[in-house]
């Protein structure tokens, strides 16, 4: 994504670092973006969309506030890590471009997430994002249907279906493409190991109860069975490219139309009219 960045010819003033923590991009947007904002975002569940305070810098100094409660995300996070906005707290067309490198797939409902990216972005703002596709370890969910475990994983969301969200949503000139990666490991505990960095089993059907001893070593027999022939454990993931831009909003002609605030100016300063196409 980070190559990416050469064709926008556009200088963000403020720049959304979107699930920072794991997208790892902070250096590469600061050094492509030097006089820019860029302020870390990290999606807290226990905020409903809309709600929040105005928005802060992530270099902020450590606010007081009461501990999160034991069920809360909050809590899992590493508290040497840099201060960051939740969605909330980000103003409507603060930004000039959102940057989600690997974050998507994680979020319970991509759809309403495109439309918090949207909601944040300045008209002609540019929206870049990653994920991963349907075709990610296929090696491991084809392991699972043999063995007849369930799925191994939540279903995966195709590109060809995040463009059309991204035209459902509003924004302009989506572009989709995908790239297929293998990873080899020296042996399926290290694999496995790594895996489990991923996150846990979200699918609905996913087994309820614990697995035995004896049911890991049959999957740690099959993620050796992938090995090619350097002996080194092979799995493939799908990596998912989104681009595309926020345009000037343009209401529906129709006998009584309502128009978002934010949209109202941000065509005022377009110099558009509401009821003009």
């Amino acid at each position: 994504m980070a190559d990416r960045l050469a064709v926008v010819k556009m200088q963000p003033q403020t720049v959304l670092d979107w699930g920072a923590r794991t997208g790892g991009g902070g250096a590469r947007l600061a050094a492509a973006y030097p006089r820019a904002s860029v302020l870390a975002v990290e999606p807290d569940l226990g905020s409903a969309p809309g709600q929040g305070g105005p928005a802060r810098p992530a270099a902020a100094g450590p606010q007081p506030t009461q501990p999160p409660p034991w069920w809360s995300p909050r809590r899992w996070r590493r508290t040497d890590a840099p201060l960051a906005l939740e969605p909330s707290q980000i103003d409507p067309g603060q930004a000039q471009l959102v940057w989600a490198n690997m974050v998507l797939h994680g979020l319970g409902d991509p759809l309403a997430t495109l439309r918090q990216w949207h909601r944040t972005l300045a008209v002609d703002g540019f929206l870049m994002f990653s994920t991963f596709g349907p075709g990610t370890l296929a090696e491991l969910r084809a392991l699972y249907g043999q063995e007849g475990w369930g799925p191994p994983m939540a279903p995966l969301v195709d590109m060809h279906d995040f463009g059309d969200m991204l035209v459902e949503t509003g924004f302009a000139d989506p572009v989709m493409d995908q790239e297929q990666i293998v990873l080899t490991w020296a042996d399926a505990e290290s694999a496995l190991a790594e895996l489990r960095t991923l996150g846990a089993n979200l699918h609905p059907r996913r087994v309820c109860g614990l697995r035995t001893p004896r049911w890991r070593e049959r999957l740690l027999d099959g993620l050796r069975r992938t090995a090619g022939g350097d002996g080194r454990v092979r799995l493939g993931f799908e990596i998912a490219y989104g681009h595309a831009f926020r345009p000037a909003p343009r209401p529906r002609v129709q006998a009584e139309a309502r128009v978002d605030l934010a949209d109202l100016r941000a065509m005022v300063r377009a110099g558009r009219h509401p009821d003009r196409r």
